[in-house]
């Protein structure tokens, strides 16, 4: 009797250490997926800053620093794609502030303000950071909840025998960076 009892016992043990791992397993793919769907915000505003530099370009001829600051940034956006949240956030941060900063200048410029491809591409960049901002809060959701398995006990347990390691969040981390670029002229 006292044998079915311990069996029962690490039967139960068992179980719930492959619930905990599942558990981790989950969290983990989770993270994944945030950091894709910040990704896949990423490229469509890596795309459309082409789009929205060459509309400006006609206008804006004697603003060239601001336009080449863009391209280069937009250029290591892109050729970013394997570097962690971390390196990625000030990467995107840097961006995000030189986009602010064509904005601000095309302000100058009443005819560009009016130009429909350029209102066309002003909404879509708007739109894109807003979906970059919940795609970057889903994924810090979800690296907060794997990296409290990973330190919780009993899953931290688990999570350091079978190599499941705290996620990096995705922040920006220039303070005048954090503000979503202002792109609306009206």
């Amino acid at each position: 009797m006292t044998g079915l009892i311990v069996l029962a016992i690490i039967a139960a043990i068992a179980l719930y250490g492959v619930s905990l791992y599942n558990s981790l397993v989950k969290n983990r793919q989770m993270v994944g997926e945030g950091w894709s769907g910040i990704d896949v915000q990423l490229k469509r505003r890596a795309d459309l800053i082409p789009n929205l530099l060459e509309s400006v370009k006609g206008y804006m001829s004697h603003e060239k620093g601001v336009l080449e600051e863009v391209t280069r940034l937009r250029t290591q956006s892109v050729n970013a794609s394997g570097a962690t949240p971390g390196e990625r956030g000030a990467i995107e941060g840097a961006l995000s502030g030189a986009l602010g900063r064509l904005m601000a200048v095309a302000e100058n410029y009443p005819d560009l303000k009016a130009s429909q491809n350029f209102v066309e591409f002003q909404n879509a960049l708007e739109e894109t950071e807003n979906e970059i901002s919940l795609a970057r809060r889903y994924y810090n959701g979800a690296a907060r909840n794997l990296n409290i398995a990973v330190e919780s006990f009993p899953s931290n347990l688990i999570a350091s025998r079978f190599g499941f390691d705290k996620a990096e969040f995705f922040e920006i981390e220039d303070k005048a960076d954090r503000a979503v670029p202002k792109v609306s002229f009206q």
